[in-house]
């Protein structure tokens, strides 16, 4: 028993050894505490790779500096002509500062979830409805600068927001289609109105022709005869102009 003893230790020595190794991926880095305080790993640095970490004075967080993608919560908002909405949105972020996100927060992932809430919240509510729905990009181009203002002392970097499903109540929905109906139609009627006018404007371009050619007139009384004629009716009714038989009436005998 005495001489397996050393066997023992060395065995314990090597585990305990071995459970101060950490192995970091290609996007993840260290911080690192020795007593305390932020510094680098014994061997390896901050990562990535192999990391050795001292015995019994150093403790370590571990940080992803891949892209997060993270849902934020429906939020019930009042927009700033008074109608009640549920927005959700997601947001696109990734820790710049490893050092920072650990030691400035104490949850870096809560915090940034906590401030996308209330930034929803607060730029939405400073937009009528209308801008809510048409003017989409707008308002994801101020949701990401004031949250990336409010995180960059964590050393989070948000790259992108977007708002994704705006729940409008049902009489909102049916004010909507009443809206959207009622401009179908003054958009039928404005084109109506514009055909009509065109086709006045041709006819009178047409009128001052003929007028200056009255021959073009006689042609066209010819050409609705004929097509009068090819719908094979038995009586056919056309006016024929004055001047057309003055010339018989000229001729023709006085009483």
């Amino acid at each position: 028993m005495p001489e397996a003893l050393p066997v023992i230790v060395l065995v314990v020595l090597l585990v305990f050894l071995f459970s101060r190794i950490r192995i970091l991926k290609e996007y993840e880095r260290a911080v690192i505490f020795r007593l305390g305080r932020v510094t680098s790993a014994f061997i390896g640095g901050n990562g990535p790779g192999l990391i050795v970490l001292l015995p019994f004075v150093d403790t370590m967080e571990k940080v992803s500096l891949r892209t997060i993608t993270m849902d934020v919560p429906a939020q019930d908002i009042i927009t700033k002509d008074n109608v009640s909405v549920k927005v959700n949105a997601v947001i696109y972020f990734r820790v710049m500062n490893p050092d920072k996100a650990i030691l400035e927060v104490e949850n870096y992932l809560y915090a940034t979830s906590q401030i996308a809430q209330t930034t929803l919240r607060s730029i939405l509510g400073q937009s009528q409805l209308d801008e809510l729905l048409s003017k989409r990009e707008e308002i994801n181009t101020s949701l990401q600068r004031v949250i990336d203002e409010q995180t960059e002392p964590w050393g989070i970097k948000v790259t992108a927001v977007e708002v994704k499903n705006v729940d409008l109540p049902q009489e909102m929905l049916r004010a909507i289609a009443r809206q959207a109906e009622a401009e179908r139609e003054r958009r039928a009627k404005v084109i109506h109105a514009q055909g009509e006018f065109e086709a006045a404007a041709k006819l009178s371009e047409a009128a001052e022709i003929i007028q200056r050619n009255p021959t073009a007139l006689q042609l066209r009384y010819l050409q609705t005869l004929t097509e009068i004629a090819a719908e094979k009716n038995s009586t056919t009714i056309f006016p024929v102009p004055i001047d057309m038989i003055s010339a018989f009436l000229k001729k023709w005998p006085k009483e």
